[in-house]
């Protein structure tokens, strides 16, 4: 398969306060009608460093083994990307492409207003999860679905969808929700929970964001999905269309939803008053209320990026506008740029 591959021109990194010209560039691979498994073979390289890291993260045995139960889970529960991955299990060379698919350990910062400059709605965005090598191998895949292209910002390996943008339809992001609390041990709620999961069915939450960029052509259609389709864990799902007033988080549990029209930010805690579960990571309501803030400036490149939104472990930030088609992207590792900017 003939897939093209460029590397965008570097710019100037606010975050660092520095030139980015020295540091790799994010490749845009333009896949087509191709999915997740033409990525892998395309950017091989980058797949098996981050399987290998999650080997090393979460150790080989523990790893082979929730990739069985993953797999079992996805089977009984007929998920529709169950084929890409066993493909991706088969070529990988190593444990982890059920595991680290299924994974929901990450913690992010997402915003949605009007965009300041004048034109279609904003999303400002920042991704954050332990495992090294998620900045440095950051892609941005140009996929061509149902309802038209889009560009994800993805990793080699990986079917689902965090964080994307899809030119003159919306822009969308995935952020962890409160774990629920049900005692005062941490384990045990998180065995609760995952077991809660294991026994019930509905999509993962970043397959159901896969969905609506294949299948949804405007944002009132992608907002009903997001709003109606069953998922297996609560999540925050981040929207932002191509008019100012278009804009809203979806707060889901498995069976309902809450939507926050924007202007409107969102970490790692509920934004509904009342609901129980402690946030995720550190810093959620200041990180919240910091990209609130953010949301209705102008802003050089990522000059909005300050810590705690920028932590050692953000891996992604991302800025996004479905109506001008402008999307840029930087990866970091230990809280410093590990890629140039990617701008288009």
């Amino acid at each position: 398969m003939d897939l093209a591959v460029s590397t965008p021109v570097a710019t100037e990194t606010a975050a660092a306060g520095a030139s980015d010209r020295d540091l790799p560039a994010i490749p845009l691979v333009d896949l087509g009608a191709a999915g997740p498994v033409a990525l892998f073979e395309a950017r091989r390289e980058g797949g098996l460093a981050l399987m290998a890291a999650g080997c090393d993260t979460y150790g080989r045995i523990a790893i082979s083994l929730a990739d069985k139960l993953s797999h079992r889970w996805l089977e009984r529960t007929d998920n529709p990307y169950l084929g890409e991955l066993d493909a991706l299990a088969r070529t990988g060379g190593h444990p982890g492409a059920y595991m680290l698919n299924l994974s929901y350990e990450w913690l992010c910062t997402t915003g949605v207003a009007p965009d300041p400059e004048g034109r279609g709605s904003r999303m400002l965005r920042t991704l954050d999860w332990p495992l090294e090598g998620l900045g440095r191998h950051v892609v941005v895949a140009r996929f061509e679905g149902a309802a038209g292209p889009y560009f994800n910002v993805t990793w080699p390996g990986f079917v689902g969808i965090v964080t994307a943008m899809a030119p003159g339809r919306f822009s969308a992001a995935l952020n962890q929700a409160p774990m629920p609390r049900q005692s005062r041990l941490w384990f045990s709620d998180w065995l609760r929970a995952r077991l809660g999961v294991w026994q019930g069915g509905g999509l993962p939450p970043a397959h159901l964001l896969r969905r609506i960029f294949d299948q949804c052509a405007t944002f009132e259609e992608a907002r009903a999905m997001l709003r109606e389709t069953r998922v297996s864990l609560p999540g925050f799902f981040s929207l932002s269309g191509v008019a100012p007033g278009e804009g809203c988080v979806v707060e889901r549990f498995d069976d309902r939803a809450v939507v926050h029209d924007a202007p409107v930010s969102v970490a790692n805690h509920w934004l509904t008053p009342g609901l129980g579960g402690d946030p995720r990571g550190e810093d959620s309501y200041e990180r919240q209320a910091m990209m609130a803030a953010a949301n209705v400036v102008r802003h050089a490149g990522f000059g909005w990026l300050r810590r705690p939104v920028l932590n050692d472990c953000t891996r992604l930030a991302v800025a996004a506008n479905a109506a001008t088609g402008r999307l840029a992207v930087q990866g970091f590792e230990g809280g410093a740029p590990a890629t140039a900017v990617f701008a288009i």
